[in-house]
């Protein structure tokens, strides 16, 4: 994507954590769409009234959780060609529950881990997953290598 074109998607993605041991929850797509690691992600749709509602809504679709202790802005975004060679934009949130529990996972995930942050950024598949993890390990004051 070249510099000052027009993003005709916006998207956001949170990195779900909790405290206490520090965890990370990862999801894993299906096969058909590559067996990869992921956090929350998904496009903005036209009805949603921000950027913080379409994560929200995102959440609650892709995990069935509506109640978190805080969403914090990562002020983190990239830039990216999307699957139809438009250009994207993504948006990265944190999400805190106050405790480790099971997601209901859509169809869009087959699996899932609360892992340690060191473990969780390094199953993550994209680099600027890996990034976004360490932002949010900054935000909160863990190190990388919190347990």
């Amino acid at each position: 994507m070249t510099a000052g074109t027009a993003v005709t998607q916006e998207c956001v993605e949170a990195y779900l954590f909790v405290r206490s041991p520090l965890r990370l929850l990862v999801l894993r797509r299906p096969p058909a769409r590559g067996s990869i690691w992921v956090p929350v992600s998904g496009k903005v749709d036209a009805s949603d009234p921000g950027l913080e509602a379409a994560l929200r809504r995102e959440l609650a679709e892709e995990t069935g959780f509506d109640r978190f202790v805080a969403i914090l802005d990562l002020d983190w975004t990239v830039s990216f060609d999307g699957p139809d060679g438009r250009p994207w934009r993504l948006h990265a949130y944190a999400a805190e529950l106050d405790g480790a529990r099971t997601p209901a996972l859509s169809g869009e995930h087959v699996a899932y881990e609360w892992l340690a942050p060191d473990v969780a950024r390094s199953r993550l598949h994209y680099a600027d997953n890996r990034d976004a993890v360490d932002r949010l390990l900054a935000r909160i004051g863990a190190g990388a290598g919190a347990p």
